[in-house]
């Protein structure tokens, strides 16, 4: 899984902090620092902070998963 925060759009809420914070936070100058690959254990957080993001900041990439293997006679 990647974490991407685009910070043009970014106006530090911080509601990502409070419900992610193993992967968001806020330095003393109120500076977001992220965890750009975090473990996949934290997913469910991370989804919830790009849920409550007010300005739809935060995307997730490579999503979590079971990855499948293309069936015989299929395209990959």
């Amino acid at each position: 899984m990647r974490v991407y925060v685009d910070r043009e759009r970014c106006q530090i809420h911080a509601q990502c902090v409070f419900a992610a914070p193993d992967v968001f936070e806020l330095d003393e100058n109120d500076e977001l620092h992220y965890v750009a690959e975090p473990d996949e254990s934290l997913f469910p957080a991370v989804e919830e902070a790009a849920l409550l993001c007010p300005v739809q900041a935060i995307s997730i990439r490579d999503l979590p998963g079971p990855r499948t293997a293309p069936q015989e006679g299929h395209p990959p």
